[in-house]
């Protein structure tokens, strides 16, 4: 190779390196590809809207009752502890809906003139109500709900020389306050309380006074306590 052919290939090799080395600095230069952003794995937003809860549930009900044929009497109501479950669903991290599901009884009697038993009767009181839950403390989720209550009066049965006890089915309003304190993503404890408002009409038949018939104001609080589960 001559003298000229030498420094023409020495040019070339040297524009070479030149290219790769602009080329290394260019792909240095370059804005990193971003990594994609993981869904968020904590919080209400990742979890299902589902959840239930489990309750033991002590009904305390509000005594005024009266006979339409006795204006001096009065009801009485006894007061009883139940299992209860309900069923939540999350429209949002904010609003859901919960319905509970549980069943009681209740002895009734006329307990200011005559003191005496009238008879039983169990309760199914299936309640709706929409609530807001409060996000921004922590763990512990407070929440305020308001709803209807329709309240479903079966299997009465009556004491001596009542015959015939009958009491409507009747819409109630319901208020509500709670909260749940989660231990984890997906278990927690709960305490609630409810009052519904609930008047209906009650009538029977007594051997002696013959028909009776009166209105029964139950007003039931709802105090309960259990355990939560969000799906």
């Amino acid at each position: 190779m001559n003298r000229n052919g030498a420094h023409h290939l020495g040019w070339i090799v040297a524009a070479g390196a030149l290219i790769g080395a602009g080329s290394a600095t260019a792909a240095d230069l370059a804005p990193a590809k971003a990594e994609p952003v993981p869904a968020a794995t904590e919080g209400f937003s990742a979890q299902s809207p589902w959840q239930i809860r489990v309750r033991g549930l002590g009904v305390i009900t509000h005594d005024s009752g009266s006979i339409d044929q006795a204006p001096g009497a009065g009801l009485s109501y006894s007061d009883t502890v139940i299992p209860e479950f309900d069923v939540s669903y999350f429209f949002t991290d904010n609003i859901a809906a919960e319905l509970i599901l549980g069943t009681t009884f209740a002895h009734i009697k006329e307990d200011k003139s005559f003191n005496v038993p009238v008879g039983k009767t169990w309760l199914l009181p299936p309640t709706l109500t929409v609530q807001y839950h409060f996000t921004n403390f922590g763990n512990f989720r407070p929440y305020l709900g308001a709803g209807v209550n329709y309240s479903l009066f079966y299997s009465t049965s009556e004491k001596a020389n009542f015959h015939n006890l009958d009491i409507d089915n009747h819409f109630g309003v319901a208020l509500q306050a709670g909260f749940d304190y989660m231990l984890n993503e997906h278990w927690g404890v709960n305490f609630d309380v409810k009052k519904i408002f609930l008047k209906t009409s009650w009538s029977a038949d007594h051997d002696t006074l013959g028909h009776l018939s009166g209105k029964a104001k139950l007003d039931p609080w709802l105090i309960g306590a259990g355990v939560t589960y969000r799906f």
